[in-house]
């Protein structure tokens, strides 16, 4: 089912159109990921038709970010050497006026990351996306787009909101899913300058492909290769038939 989203005109078909220009224009995603998930997202960035790049070493990080249309940051596995690679990738990304996001991984588990992911925030990230305790450790922004995720994933930009309701359980059993879920959000806003937009396309593309790659995977290692042939193979009818979402103009108190 669609369910429109009046206040920007969201539907199904706006999603398939700007995964179209994905496909299109492919633009190159710099990921300064958790170690454990970098040939997932990297495959997954692939598989949607955008160019991944991987690389955390601090002689190059300005050279790929300067080359890229977005950054995707997790914070996953870090350290104080990637503490000073992000701090650079993020200077270039703001220099240039390319999108970035950051997924605060855990910060609800070290004081110290989560000092680090609060002065990260503070440099205005064009999305920051987490999961709630995360995101209620954080805080609220003043500007920018706040993504929830969750079995709805929770969108809200200034005084719009929106709730993309699709994805599947197996997507917590195959570790990296968030972590591409940041890769294609970045994808996205390098081709469509709305962010709310952007990432609810996103989310929507990530979730109708989970939900079909789904259908016959009777565990976690054939769904996560499942989810990439579906990412790869996602037509405008499979979201146009099967994105759920809802949204409004004016601020909202249940995203908590």
């Amino acid at each position: 089912m669609s369910i429109g989203f009046d206040t920007c005109g969201f539907t199904g078909d706006r999603a398939a159109e700007i995964l179209q220009r994905v496909r299109q224009r492919r633009p190159r995603v710099h990921c300064l990921m958790n170690t454990v998930v970098q040939k997932f997202t990297a495959d997954g960035i692939t598989a949607i038709g955008a160019i991944p790049s991987m690389t955390g070493s601090p002689e190059e990080i300005a050279d790929f970010v300067d080359r890229a249309d977005a950054l995707t940051i997790n914070l996953g596995t870090l350290d104080a050497g990637r503490r000073a690679v992000i701090e650079t990738a993020v200077e270039r990304a703001a220099a240039r006026g390319i999108p970035w996001v950051i997924d605060p991984v855990h910060c609800d588990y070290s004081p110290t990351r989560l000092a680090f992911a609060r002065a990260l925030m503070a440099r205005n990230p064009t999305a920051v996306r987490g999961n709630r305790a995360e995101m209620a450790l954080i805080g609220e922004r003043e500007a920018g787009l706040t993504i929830v995720t969750g079995p709805a994933d929770l969108l809200r930009d200034g005084d719009r909101t929106l709730t993309v309701r699709n994805g599947h359980a197996l997507m917590a059993a195959v570790t990296g899913t968030g972590c591409l879920s940041g890769g294609v959000i970045a994808a996205f806003m390098a081709v469509e300058p709305d962010p709310l937009l952007a990432a609810g396309a996103a989310l929507a593309t990530t979730g109708v492909a989970a939900e079909l790659a789904a259908i016959g995977a009777p565990g976690p290692g054939s769904f996560g290769m499942s989810l990439l042939d579906r990412l790869y193979a996602l037509t405008a009818a499979d979201l146009a038939a099967h994105a759920h979402f809802d949204g409004k103009e004016g601020r909202s108190d249940d995203q908590g």
